[in-house]
């Protein structure tokens, strides 16, 4: 059996997400709402930019017992001590992560076509990303679009943990959780929320009915 996920509500946040707001204000704030892991993905940052906002990052969520994960950048997950990293499927292999990182916590893998079920690099991988469940503005090179029916069928294919990213938000969060997520990941619905601690709160409060 794969080991129990560690989040409910798992935050992916960018500076660029955060609308022009400071992106530990915003973080404090989902937190204080139910964000209980948080995703740093900075697409546009060179290394040293990303580390140096990684590293602020990890002090504060300490201060939380929140874990760090870092996107596809394993540089920067051990530079600034995260707790583990996302990759995708055109992203550096789950195998090559390992190998570079042993120390690697949590490893998370998004899963974008039911063949990827099949493929040596789920091996790897502490949880898998279902992306996207629901087409998004903030990911467009995505391959399927999986629905609720596509969370019934991987979790009917693989006991690994999983978690729910695109156009998550209190609406449909209910919903995904009873189809088999086991967590949901949010980015715009808390990220651009002119209240991100009420809006983290009302997903989180129906993923617990869920439950």
């Amino acid at each position: 059996m794969a080991k129990p996920f560690l989040s409910r509500l798992y935050l992916v946040v960018s500076e660029e997400a955060c609308v022009g707001r400071d992106i530990l204000w915003v973080i404090k704030q989902a937190i204080k709402g139910g964000v209980d892991m948080v995703q740093l993905r900075e697409k546009y940052l060179n290394t040293h930019q990303f580390t140096e906002v990684a590293l602020r990052l990890k002090e504060m969520l300490d201060g939380y017992s929140v874990p760090l994960i870092i996107n596809d950048n394993v540089e920067v997950a051990i530079q600034s001590g995260a707790y583990g990293i996302h990759v995708g499927n055109t992203d550096m292999a789950p195998f090559k992560v390992n190998k570079l990182w042993p120390q690697c916590n949590m490893l998370g893998y998004s899963v974008e076509y039911i063949e990827q079920l099949n493929n040596e690099q789920v091996q790897y991988a502490d949880y898998l990303g279902i992306s996207p469940v629901f087409s998004t503005p903030t990911k467009t090179d995505t391959v399927t679009e999986w629905g609720l029916d596509g969370i019934r069928q991987i979790r009917n294919l693989t006991d690994k943990s999983l978690v729910a990213i695109g156009n998550m938000n209190s609406n449909n969060a209910f919903d995904i959780i009873s189809a088999g997520a086991d967590c949901l990941a949010v980015v715009s619905a808390i990220c651009t929320a002119n209240n991100p601690a009420k809006a983290a709160e009302a997903i989180r409060n129906q993923i617990e009915k869920a439950l």
